[in-house]
């Protein structure tokens, strides 16, 4: 392998489009930090790799053992989908939305992450009375 192209890449990154990417990243493991709250799980999750991939198909799929299905290839597209998919809707999010999350990730994350969303379990059993929240 050609090293000398990587450390070509990484002298060439302006200071500005790093402290973007760093900024841009700890924005999003915040977004998932709260998201994995609503649900229920450990924030902390969204800080250790692999790891908060199988919390993020628990909160949608009901395990999280549905990740290794990402390892199929252009199947893995798919699921990819459909896991956003699952995602708006364990939120109560409509279908819109679950295009937004597809298509604007980050946006939509944070709107969900920030926004008043909830969630409502995979099939619903997780709903919050709004008596039970006074």
């Amino acid at each position: 392998m050609n090293f000398s192209v990587i450390s070509d890449m990484s002298r060439d990154s302006s200071p500005v489009s790093i402290i973007v990417s760093i900024g841009l990243t700890v924005l999003m493991i915040v977004a998932m930090w709260k998201i994995f709250k609503k649900a229920g799980e450990p924030g902390w999750a969204a800080i250790i790799p692999i790891y908060d991939v199988w919390v993020l198909f628990k909160i949608t799929w009901g395990s999280g053992a549905y990740m290794f299905l990402m390892l199929i290839p252009i199947a893995n597209i798919v699921f990819d989908i459909m896991t956003y998919v699952k995602l708006a809707r364990v939120f109560g999010k409509s279908g819109g939305f679950a295009a937004g999350l597809i298509l604007l990730e980050p946006i939509f994350l944070l709107i969900l992450a920030f926004g008043s969303a909830q969630y409502i379990g995979i099939d619903g059993e997780g709903a919050v009375d709004s008596f039970e929240q006074n």
